[in-house]
C-alpha cells in the first residue's frame, strides 16, 4: 500500500518558512507585496482569490485585490497591469485565470513586468527555467518538487513520465525533473499506447484534468504518483485525474486529492512574492 504524501503537511512547513523570511524582511524596512486581479465572477477563481488573500495575511504578506467587472476592456486591463509594474509597495502581480472571452490573456501576462510575475508565465521567466538559470518557477510544478523533496524522493536516473503538455503544469514540471537528472517523457493526447508509456514510469505524474484517467494497468508496481487534477466525479465529489482505489495499492507513494498538490500552489506562490521583494530591493 502506497504512503500517502502529505501536501497539507509540507504545504504548512512552507508557508512557516515564508512566514519567518517575512519578519526579517520587514526588520529591513521590505514587507512583501502581491497585487492580485480578478475579472468578472468566476466562482471557482473568487474561492482561489480568497484562499490567497487569507494565506498572504497568515504570512504577513501585504496584498491587495483588484476586483474587475467582465466588462472590462483589454486597454482598461493593461492600464492597471502598468500602474501596478510601477507601484513600489506591490512586488507580486497575479491575473486571475481564466479571463472573461474577448480579453487576451496571453497579452496581460506578457505585460507583467517579469521580476513581478510570481505566476512564472512570462516568457522571459518560461526561458529562464528552460536554461536552468531561475528566480520563479510556475507554483504547481514547484509545488510538486518540494513535496518530492519533503519525502526524499529521488529524481536522479528515474523514468519520469508526465501527462499532460500544458504550459501551466506539464512543459514547466518536465523540465524540472530533467533539471534533477530523470529521464523524462512528456505524453498528451495524440501519445499513441499511453498504458505502454506510462507503466515505465518510476515517477508519474499526471495532469490532465479527467476523473479516473490514470487507472491501475497504467501504473508500475512501486512507481511514485504525483496527482495534479481537481475534478469533480459523476456524484459531484472532488477527485483527481488518478482512480485512486485502484492506483494506491500498486504505488509507493501517492498524493490524494485533497490534499494532495494543491495546497503546494498558493505556498509556492507566496514564496515566489519573497522571492520578488528581494529580487526589486537587491537583497537576493
Amino acid at each position: 500500500m502506497a504512503q500517502r504524501i502529505d501536501g497539507k503537511a509540507v504545504s504548512a512547513k512552507v508557508r512557516a518558512a515564508v512566514a519567518q523570511e517575512v519578519a526579517a524582511l520587514k526588520e529591513r524596512g521590505v514587507t512583501p507585496g502581491l497585487a492580485v486581479v480578478i475579472v468578472g465572477d468566476d466562482p471557482a477563481s473568487r474561492i482561489y482569490v480568497n484562499n490567497k488573500k487569507k494565506a498572504c495575511q497568515a504570512t504577513g504578506i501585504h496584498s491587495e485585490e483588484y476586483a474587475l467587472p467582465a466588462s472590462t476592456t483589454q486597454e482598461e486591463l493593461l492600464a492597471l497591469v502598468d500602474q501596478l509594474n510601477h507601484k513600489k509597495d506591490i512586488h507580486g502581480i497575479l491575473v486571475q485565470s481564466p479571463l472573461p472571452k474577448g480579453l487576451d490573456e496571453g497579452a496581460v501576462v506578457e505585460a507583467i513586468d517579469p521580476q513581478k510575475d510570481v505566476d512564472a508565465f512570462h516568457a522571459y521567466n518560461v526561458g529562464k527555467i528552460m536554461i536552468g538559470d531561475y528566480h520563479f518557477l510556475p507554483c504547481t510544478p514547484a509545488g510538486i518538487m518540494e513535496l518530492l523533496k519533503a519525502y526524499e524522493i529521488s529524481v536522479e536516473g528515474k523514468r519520469c513520465v508526465v501527462i499532460g503538455r500544458s504550459n501551466i503544469v506539464g512543459k514547466p514540471m518536465a523540465m524540472l525533473l530533467l533539471h534533477q537528472n530523470g529521464t523524462v517523457t512528456i505524453c498528451h493526447s495524440r501519445t499513441k499506447d499511453l498504458p505502454e508509456v506510462t507503466r515505465q514510469a518510476d515517477i508519474l505524474v499526471s495532469a490532465v484534468g479527467k476523473s479516473h484517467f490514470v487507472t491501475a494497468n497504467m501504473v508500475k508496481p512501486g512507481a511514485v504518483v504525483i496527482d495534479v487534477g481537481m475534478n469533480r466525479d459523476e456524484n459531484g465529489k472532488l477527485c483527481g485525474d488518478v482512480d485512486f482505489d485502484t492506483v494506491e495499492p500498486l504505488a509507493s507513494f501517492i498524493t490524494p486529492v485533497p490534499g494532495g498538490v494543491g495546497p503546494m500552489t498558493i505556498a509556492m506562490l507566496l514564496k515566489n512574492t519573497v522571492t520578488a521583494a528581494k529580487l526589486q530591493n537587491q537583497l537576493l
